[in-house]
């Protein structure tokens, strides 16, 4: 069950394989072993791709959940060792990694040797439990449901922005609705696959504007960068771009309209015993403002 577990999971018997320690071939034995004593097939295969027939994401969703348990009791034994000890994975944005998860995992990985940390970058919204992921950061209007959330960064606010010469040839925008008429750099997110829409509030008046521009990117940095050479405005958070505003290289505008929202929250499933090491990294994450 736990080699069906792991191929199911990871789409390929040769990640499966790495992460079991053992071989392709020892893998695909066993595997066949388990569908014949069971009688059905449990895994599609082409020499491209595999993925779980419907049996297979039956034996899933009924058994896998109970596998992860006894994985996470048996991992919170490590609350027994002189040391807290466990691997940890996160998934976050760019903006959220760079801001909160880097300066946290500074202080906290030298004090836990034992504790080993895999940080995955994506604007994607990941379910972290198909994903197998113990932590996932986001802004707290997309966190998902049944989740523990701990929130841990202050609130947050955009700013819209460009360089002096983009608006020496066009006009300064005075609402959002202003901004049809301009060359936008958007965001592109990968789990929809659509553009970022730029959200707006003032005085309890809420405004969604979908964009255009010549340029579409998928990263804060690179958009910041685009900007700065003068290829079009800016929507990012506003810590981003202060030290270029304060410096004149970037005009802000539209700050009437970009009231604070709540900031970054970290969210995991609802288990009955957190490890100990995913107990420590979240106090670490917290924020106290």
């Amino acid at each position: 069950m736990m080699a069906f577990l792991a191929v199911a999971r990871e789409r390929s018997f040769t990640r499966a394989a790495a992460k079991l320690g053992t071989s392709q071939s020892a893998l695909s034995h066993t595997i066949r072993g388990l569908e014949a004593r069971l009688g059905v097939r449990l895994l599609t295969r082409t020499t491209r791709s595999v993925s779980p027939t419907e049996a297979g994401e039956r034996l899933i969703g009924s058994v896998g959940p109970r596998f992860d348990e006894i994985e996470a009791e048996i991992e919170a034994l490590g609350e027994l060792r002189e040391r807290p000890a466990g691997n940890l994975r996160i998934t976050t944005a760019e903006h959220a990694a760079q801001s909160i998860v880097m300066p946290a995992l500074e202080r906290f990985l030298p004090q836990y040797p034992d504790i080993h940390v895999e940080l995955s970058v994506d604007y994607g919204l990941v379910d972290i439990v198909a994903e197998r992921y113990d932590i996932g950061i986001r802004l707290g209007e997309h966190l998902a449901r049944d989740m523990i959330a701990v929130p841990v960064g202050p609130p947050m606010r955009m700013a819209v922005v460009a360089t002096p010469g983009y608006f020496e040839r066009r006009t300064l925008p005075r609402t959002p609705q202003d901004l049809t008429g301009h060359n936008c750099i958007n965001l592109r997110l990968p789990t929809y696959g659509s553009l970022y829409a730029w959200d707006f509030e003032k005085d309890g008046r809420e405004v969604k504007v979908r964009v255009e521009g010549q340029l579409i990117l998928d990263g804060m940095n690179a958009i910041v960068r685009a900007s700065l050479a003068g290829l079009g405005l800016a929507w990012v958070p506003e810590d981003v771009v202060s030290r270029h505003v304060e410096a004149g290289t970037l005009v802000r505008v539209l700050e009437n309209w970009c009231e604070p929202f709540a900031g970054y929250h970290l969210y995991y499933p609802n288990r009955r015993q957190p490890v100990p090491a995913l107990t420590l990294l979240v106090d670490a994450l917290r924020y106290r403002g």
